[in-house]
């Protein structure tokens, strides 16, 4: 019997890629594993929502594919999740076939969506692709930010301060968030009312002055004198990590 040598399939490119399967279905599991696997994929694990973050955060997979019915959290929230920190391609592999949740889906940044059950080269070839574009795009960044006084928690979405966690509201969130994932660089204005108050609100520059008020009471060890989050006059603002 003639040995087939790996070295010859035509995705031996793919040898170093790292897949992270977040699936509680431990067939679909199993069968992903192995057809990964055979062709050079690494193969990541999780079977819940939470491991998924934790080790998105730790392996930095190049690729991941989501189900979203997880026994502890959505699979949209995992997904805002990963958004927060990375541009990693992701594919969502789900049996909900509504187009409610594939918008949804889509919405909060998935990449692509397959629904159960797949035919499995449909799905190497979709991966394939993912992969393709997040090499082309190469955005993914750190998703733990620490500064002298606090540190930011892009995937978990949580802010602590001398080792306590501190509360902020959805709307102080959304503003931290979008200047953390800009780190260094100048976020406008009417780019960040558009991104966390929406289109119709770019030009209520005063909800910035409060809002970053109430950031820098919270996480500044001097409020008026704040060393991270900064003011660039008459044009945005700025993190300093």
């Amino acid at each position: 019997m003639t040995k087939v040598d790996d070295r010859a399939d035509p995705e031996k490119g793919a040898l170093a890629t790292k897949v992270l399967v977040v699936d509680d279905e431990p067939q679909i599991v199993r069968a992903l594993r192995i057809n990964l696997s055979v062709r050079g994929y690494e193969v990541l694990t999780a079977g819940t929502g939470a491991a998924a973050l934790r080790i998105a955060a730790d392996k930095q997979p190049d690729v991941v594919i989501l189900d979203l019915g997880l026994p502890d959290i959505d699979g949209i929230e995992v997904l805002a999740g990963l958004r927060g920190w990375t541009s990693t391609p992701v594919i969502v592999l789900s049996a909900r076939t509504d187009s409610v949740d594939k918008v949804a889906a889509l919405d909060a940044g998935a990449d692509d969506y397959v629904t159960k059950p797949f035919g499995m080269d449909e799905l190497l070839a979709r991966l394939r692709a993912a992969i393709r574009r997040g090499a082309a795009e190469a955005g993914t960044h750190e998703p733990v930010i620490e500064t002298e006084t606090f540190t930011v928690d892009l995937a978990l979405k949580k802010v602590t301060k001398n080792g306590a966690s501190v509360h902020l509201t959805p709307t102080e969130w959304g503003m931290l968030e979008m200047l953390v994932r800009n780190r260094g660089k100048l976020v406008g204005r009417k780019e960040l009312l558009r991104e966390v108050w929406g289109p119709a609100h770019s030009t209520e520059t005063h909800y910035l002055r409060v809002y970053l008020a109430q950031l820098r009471r919270k996480l500044e060890d001097d409020p008026a004198k704040p060393r991270h989050l900064i003011t660039e006059p008459g044009m945005g603002y700025r993190f300093q990590q």
